[in-house]
């Protein structure tokens, strides 16, 4: 038996479960009554590799996105079973969209409902992070950075908490927590600047450790 590394309940479908493992599946099932394997299994859905992380996107979260244990992204909908997006090189293809060091690992996916936009946070073994807008039918899929969080880690970054998630967000303008390898559990304040195409970095936090050097504030 293989490890499993996620388990959610769909939105707005709250009986069925989704289950993602080491062994490359993604399993559906419908929690309904009594469960068992033979009766409750709905469909499997195989991503060929050990999945880290899934999460639910979509109008009516109908679909899921994927990340694997190599750093490759893919996004399904869960309801047939089909993979809609595969992108193996999605490392290479975040780091060409924007001009600061190597996006060495992903971190996580944040969906926003009001845009209908599925966002895709890539790091640096340095500790800046990278919001990339990802474009599920189009030849490059992964957009130029929307977001950079440059400052508050040295480390590689291993978790984000979004203040969408919360009441702060609206009321202390608060953009969001990360948790890092460096020990640090950083708050991050939302900058207020105009509508622009070039990427904002928010480098101002709510809370920071002393550091004797300035971080870089303008990448473009």
């Amino acid at each position: 038996m293989d490890d499993v590394t996620q388990v959610k309940f769909a939105p707005y479908q709250r009986s069925k479960l989704i289950s993602a493992s080491v062994d490359g599946l993604i399993c559906v099932f419908d929690t309904d009554g009594d469960m068992n394997e033979d009766n409750h299994l709905l469909s499997v859905m195989n991503v060929e590799t050990s999945v880290a992380k899934v999460g639910f996107f979509g109008s009516t979260y109908q679909k899921l996105w994927c990340l694997s244990h190599i750093e490759t992204l893919s996004t399904w909908d869960w309801n047939d079973g089909s993979r809609e997006l595969n992108i193996e090189d999605a490392r290479s293809l975040a780091t060409d969209r924007w001009n600061l060091d190597h996006v060495d690992y992903f971190v996580d996916c944040h969906y926003s409902l009001p845009d209908d936009k599925l966002l895709v946070i890539g790091g640096t073994t340095a500790g800046t992070i990278g919001y990339f807008p990802v474009e599920t039918g189009l030849d490059e899929a992964i957009s130029s950075a929307e977001a950079i969080l440059e400052g508050g880690h040295t480390d590689v970054v291993r978790t984000i908490y979004p203040a969408a998630s919360t009441h702060l967000g609206a009321n202390r303008g608060i953009f969001g927590w990360t948790g890092g390898e460096d020990g640090r559990l950083c708050c991050w304040s939302s900058d207020e600047v105009a509508e622009t195409n070039k990427s904002w970095i928010s480098s101002s936090l709510v809370s920071r450790v002393q550091k004797k050097t300035k971080g870089r504030h303008h990448p473009y």
